[in-house]
Parts: structure tokens; C-alpha cells; sequence
């Protein structure tokens, strides 16, 4: 049988070959919302290893490697969780954790050196380095500036209010009169309104601190934790009210059908976590605006 043989440019079966064309993500007009993300995964620039790119509370990104770990095997200042595609250190009582790549990764020289458990991770992500730098022709750039575990760590803590709405307490994002509306203007930027509503106002309380703890974890915060803290309590506005701060909306988008332009950053409290936190006593109407 004669071989069947193609003109340059066509495939196989006659068919010419069109030019590759690249795949692109358009957020339909009428969609309600704004935050559709793509190419999230990306490789390290200096060791060619895959990570996910998230964002923190405060809009910067921060890579993490794409798989969890089992919390004990990671040191506490490398814990990190997601919630609502949000990234927060820490690892509030949970088996599985994620990790910064910067903390794994084999182009880097760390000081001081990897927990143990995460040395056989270290290294099978070098081998990788090694067979992409041979077999793939991966270049990688000059290491990046040796990191350093108190580098990673915030030296100062601004200490945030705790909310409580729907029942539930959650760690505000930044002081109340801050917490900004995520609702898109006419103008396609952020609103600039605050979500707080002088008219109807939260109160402070003191609540009993009563984390979710059972066994040894109950144990724990019997000792560790004070038996009351201040909560900014929103439980006495009416449901609708509560659902507009949860939503982290203005009192003039409450009702808008504009889409979100960022995420809510509501993170939901943890005694253990957020420990640093906690406060002992009502914030005075002076100093409202640095405590709450």
C-alpha cells in the first residue's frame, strides 16, 4: 500500500492546519459576578516546580504549594489554609494544612534549615529541578534571597475586632470603620464606601470566649484563654442587615444587583488561631477606632 503522504501545512487527512490558537476566559456581561479567575497554576522561575498562585487578606498573592500536608508534619510559622479562596496562616484545627513553596523550594537555601518531615518533600522537588534542567531545558534564574523563618514571620500583629453576625463570629479584615464595600461602581472600580452604618450600629460585648472544644482541646483553652472577649455583636439587627455585612456591602449596594468586584475577606474565628486577637476589654470610645 502506498504511503499517504501530506503538502506541507496540512494534516494528515488533507485538512490544512490552522494556527494555534490560545484559550481566554470572558466574564459574560450578565454574570454576577466579577471574580472569575484562570491560570492560577503556574512553575517556579527558579526551580521549575509547580505552585498555585492565592491571594491574602490584603490583595497581595502569595505562591503555595498545590497539595496539602498533614499539620503535624508542617512547623507552625509555615501553616497556611484557604478560606473562601482567601489565604490565611495558620492552620485552625484542622489535619491538612498548606505550605508557601518558598519554604520547599530547592533553589533556595534555607536558614535555618527544613523541619525533617518536610526534607523528603525538599528533595523530590530537586530531583525534578534536576530532570527538567537536563531533559526539559529549564534555565532557571539566580536563586532567589535566602529566607529566613523570623523574615516570614510578622513581628507586629495589628490586633483586629471580632464580629459576630448570623451567629457566628468571624475575624474582621481590618478595623471596622476600614472594612471597605466589594460592590463594582458605574465606573468598573471598587466602591469606596464603608460597609459600617452609622444609623445602625453594632455593639460591643463581652461574650464568653467558648471555642468549640472538646476533650483535650477544651483542656487547653480552660488554661490558655480568658473566659470572656470583646465581640463587636451585629445579632440584634435584623437578618437582612446581618446578610449585608456578611456580603461586606455598603448600605447603599445592599439591595444593588452590581456585581463583586473583590473578595469578602470574613475570616471565621478561631481562639486558637487568633488568639493574639482576643481582647479582654470593651474598646473606649477614645481609642474605638485603633481597637475595633
Amino acid at each position: 500500500m502506498a504511503p499517504n503522504s501530506c503538502p506541507p501545512g496540512h494534516n494528515w487527512d488533507g485538512s490544512r492546519k490552522g494556527p494555534k490558537t490560545t484559550r481566554a476566559l470572558r466574564i459574560d456581561p450578565s454574570s454576577p459576578t466579577r471574580l472569575l479567575r484562570s491560570a492560577r497554576m503556574a512553575t517556579c522561575h527558579f526551580c521549575g516546580n509547580a505552585i498555585e498562585w492565592c491571594h491574602r487578606a490584603d490583595g497581595t498573592p502569595i505562591p503555595l504549594h498545590p497539595h496539602e500536608l498533614p499539620t503535624r508534619h508542617v512547623p507552625g510559622i509555615h501553616r497556611w489554609h484557604l478560606a473562601g479562596g482567601i489565604a490565611h496562616t495558620g492552620a485552625p484545627n484542622t489535619a491538612w494544612c498548606r505550605i508557601t513553596h518558598r519554604a520547599l523550594c530547592p533553589a533556595t537555601t534555607h536558614t535555618p534549615a527544613p523541619a525533617p518531615e518536610l526534607q523528603q518533600l525538599r528533595r523530590t522537588l530537586a530531583l525534578r529541578t534536576r530532570h527538567l534542567i537536563d531533559h526539559a531545558g529549564f534555565q532557571p534564574r539566580p536563586a532567589p534571597i535566602t529566607p529566613s523563618a523570623a523574615a516570614e514571620t510578622p513581628t507586629e500583629v495589628m490586633r483586629l475586632p471580632v464580629v459576630q453576625l448570623l451567629h457566628i463570629r468571624y475575624l474582621a479584615p481590618r478595623p471596622l470603620p476600614a472594612i471597605r464595600c466589594v460592590a463594582q461602581t458605574l465606573r468598573r472600580t471598587r466602591c469606596r464606601n464603608p460597609v459600617a452604618d452609622e444609623h445602625l450600629p453594632g455593639r460591643w460585648m463581652l461574650m464568653p470566649t467558648d471555642p468549640p472544644a472538646t476533650g483535650g482541646r477544651r483542656h487547653l483553652a480552660d488554661h490558655l484563654l480568658p473566659a470572656e472577649m470583646a465581640v463587636y455583636d451585629l445579632t440584634h439587627l435584623h437578618t437582612s442587615e446581618q446578610l449585608r455585612w456578611r456580603g461586606q456591602r455598603c448600605p447603599a449596594h445592599a439591595h444593588s444587583r452590581a456585581a463583586d468586584i473583590a473578595l469578602t475577606q470574613w475570616e471565621p474565628f478561631d481562639a486558637f488561631t487568633h488568639y493574639r486577637h482576643i481582647r479582654t476589654h470593651i474598646p473606649t470610645p477614645a481609642g474605638r477606632d485603633d481597637a475595633s
